[in-house]
């Protein structure tokens, strides 16, 4: 099971300063099927339940946690809160943090800064900074952006691909787990940067007969970089294209001009992605192409988050 940190009112606790909560249903009904959370709230911890509200001021080139009524200077009382959740959280074995949007604290990019009385921009709130610090190459979203069904799906991909990787890091005793692993995951680390996925493969071929501890935490490393991008409609369709390829004897020519138009279509935003995918998954099934049907790019969460339905997943 997945192991995700989350702002706590997202998970429904009436923890806002005006103590409600702000429950989000893809979080706790959805991923809550595959993962357990780890509640978090560096505001509530600092200044309890109901509080005065709080807003980022910038000061001689310093970040100020100052109340917006009383204009009281909290910004030790704050520090000191963040610290404690960031180690609460650095104690579990996390594959992902999902942060509150707007939030002084856990806002990512849309987190309101002030000079004086003025707006100076939005940037990530102070404890969604800390977290970014703290956690390289690593899956961190606030829900607001997971509203958006392109970087929702490509959120959720990220964080089941980095509990496998974390799984077989702890766990690998030999070098074909490795191999069979880069196999499992090649057209997905194609599908988010080409480079990477040729220098992992690299990697996999060991021809400076690395240890096996060092190959996987080389591996690891750039494989954690390299799922952290973005997939685009462009290197998905050449993915797609890719497969295609492992038909070439198989396919009727009806099967193969109907799976080529199908891919051109979703290419031009006229059918989901989905639509391709099950279409490739049959005639995998159907003419036993069992290294198609191994690959996680098929199937890379569960199929009844159902993130690859809408045709705006892509970009």
């Amino acid at each position: 099971m997945l192991k995700i940190a989350v702002s706590a009112c997202l998970l429904g606790e009436q923890i806002r300063y005006d103590k409600t909560g702000q429950r989000d249903r893809f979080i706790t009904d959805k991923l809550g099927k595959y993962a357990s959370f780890i509640p978090f709230c560096p505001e509530h911890l600092a200044f309890g339940t109901p509080r005065e509200t709080i807003r980022i001021v910038l000061e001689n080139e310093q970040k100020k946690v100052i109340t917006v009524f009383s204009k009281a200077d909290v910004t030790s009382a704050m520090n000191t809160a963040m610290e404690h959740e960031l180690a609460k959280i650095k104690q579990e074995e996390l594959c992902g943090i999902i942060l509150k949007s707007k939030s002084p604290s856990c806002g990512l990019g849309s987190t309101k800064y002030y000079f004086k009385e003025m707006s100076e921009g939005k940037k990530d709130g102070l404890f969604a900074a800390l977290c970014k610090e703290h956690f390289v190459d690593f899956p961190i979203e606030e829900e607001a952006r997971l509203l958006d069904p392109w970087l929702r799906e490509n959120f959720v991909m990220q964080l089941f691909a980095y509990h496998d990787a974390t799984r077989l890091q702890n766990h690998i005793k030999t070098m074909n787990e490795l191999v069979a692993f880069h196999t499992a995951y090649k057209f997905l680390l194609q599908s988010k940067h080409e480079g990477n996925y040729r220098l992992l493969g690299k990697i996999v071929a060991n021809h400076e007969k690395k240890s096996l501890s060092e190959l996987t935490q080389e591996y690891i490393t750039l494989f954690k970089k390299t799922i952290a991008h973005k997939s685009t409609i462009a290197k998905t369709v050449n993915v797609l294209q890719h497969m295609v390829g492992f038909f070439k004897k198989e396919l009727t020519s009806v099967e193969k001009q109907a799976l080529h138009m199908q891919i051109e279509e979703f290419r031009d935003e006229i059918v989901p992605l989905i639509a391709v995918m099950n279409t490739i998954e049959f005639l995998a099934k159907k003419y036993e192409i069992h290294y198609l049907l191994g690959q996680k790019f098929l199937n890379p969460y569960p199929k009844d988050l159902a993130l690859r339905s809408t045709i705006q997943e892509g970009k």
